[in-house]
């Protein structure tokens, strides 16, 4: 049983549900996406703050990148300059990114040192 507050509140949001004050919110029936599990929990706010401002790890930019190259080679004709020139570029991509993960520690500790420089100059 809700307490009186608690009780309160989901009756406010099952009036707002049925008003249909929910219908047009960001990401509205779609899947959540659950992106902060492998960031450290004293990092994860200023990770929101950085996000919601239109900032991202390189790692994360270069995702985009790569997700939109797929997407523009699904959507271009199969024997096309386009495409090789897009698969290009997506194996450039995928190059970057596995360089970024490589296991010697170099790569990866420039990419953390040049992301946690950028973070605290956005935040600062």
């Amino acid at each position: 049983m809700l307490s009186g507050f608690q009780g309160l509140v989901e009756q406010r949001i099952k009036q707002a549900q049925e008003k249909g004050e929910f219908d047009n919110l960001e990401g509205n029936n779609k899947p959540l996406k659950f992106t902060d599990s492998n960031i450290p929990e004293e990092l994860r706010l200023a990770h929101k703050i950085l996000k919601n401002s239109g900032f991202a790890p390189p790692e994360v930019e270069l995702k985009k990148k790569i997700n939109n190259t797929e997407d523009l080679i699904d959507n271009t004709k199969y024997d096309s300059d386009e495409r090789r020139k897009l698969q290009k570029k997506l194996n450039y991509y995928l190059m970057r990114l596995e360089t970024m993960r490589s296991s010697n520690g170099e790569n990866f500790s420039l990419t953390t040192e040049l992301y946690r420089n950028q973070m605290l100059n956005k935040l600062s």
